[in-house]
């Protein structure tokens, strides 16, 4: 990807998605949350979306939820949820968004959630294999248009050996579990290049900080915003997601300040 002159920074922005009320057990939130992705992608400002299944939610078909976001510009589908979400641990839901692909066309790609883990006794670092995902890339390059692969990297994940797992993505995502080791994205992202190289890649910015179950410092996440942005414009990734639309209507500080903060610095990039 070019540098990013005279482009909108807000068409690289993405806001990670569940189910309305996924996240109101078990992660600390002040209180329970009831906006959609869609309410909340209109209410952030950000025109595209990826929508994650998490806890094994939503189960297809997705039609319902692939109309509510037929009013946004782009859509990534996942085709392996969370981790919770064991269904696709057996089968991926890739066939469910082709399907979509073919019918909504502002589909663009699928996700891939927390794929990796340490080494099994097999020896096995991902949810599927190196091989599933050359299957998966070639079946999303044959549908109604291209799509891309997108997947999840963790930067405790770095040094696992997912080099060859990478290279049959389009898209991997970077993102920091625990909001204290922010202090550190700039030589994460480092390493992450290296582990990623030859392909695209997007930053994923969390709004809370789930590695603590408690609310993100601002400060910190105002540190990973700002260098996203810079790498944005650097042409070192293809997009920023921020994570996650189930936060939107908590009026916490990350969420507003980014609210706030898209006008000034993502409507326009300044060079």
């Amino acid at each position: 990807m070019g540098r990013t002159e005279g482009a909108e920074l807000t068409d690289r922005f993405w806001l990670w998605s569940h189910e309305e009320g996924a996240q109101n057990v078990g992660w600390g939130l002040p209180r329970p949350t009831r906006i959609t992705p869609t309410e909340a992608a209109h209410y952030m400002g950000i025109p595209n979306v990826i929508m994650v299944v998490y806890g094994g939610k939503p189960q297809p078909p997705f039609d319902q939820h692939a109309l509510a976001m037929s009013t946004l510009r782009r859509v990534v589908w996942s085709i392996v949820g969370d981790s919770s979400s064991k269904r696709n641990d057996e089968a991926t839901d890739l066939d469910e968004v082709l399907r979509l692909a073919a019918k909504f066309p502002n589909i663009v790609g699928a996700m891939m959630d927390d794929f990796f883990h340490p080494p099994e006794a097999e020896g096995r670092v991902s949810r599927w294999s190196v091989n599933d995902l050359a299957g998966f890339r070639e079946r999303l390059r044959a549908g109604p248009r291209p799509l891309d692969l997108w997947v999840v990297l963790y930067t405790h994940q770095l040094g696992l050996p997912v080099r060859d797992h990478l290279r049959e993505c389009d898209i991997p995502t970077l993102w920091t579990w625990k909001a204290a080791d922010l202090v550190n994205l700039e030589e994460s992202f480092a390493r992450f290049e290296d582990v990623a190289l030859g392909v695209r890649k997007a930053l994923g910015c969390y709004m809370w900080d789930y590695g603590t179950r408690q609310p993100m410092r601002l400060e910190l996440f105002q540190h990973q915003y700002r260098l996203g942005v810079e790498w944005l414009q650097q042409g070192r990734i293809e997009g920023m997601i921020f994570l996650a639309s189930c936060l939107c209507d908590l009026e916490l500080d990350t969420v507003e300040w980014l609210r706030r903060a898209l006008p000034e610095d993502g409507r326009t990039a300044q060079h």
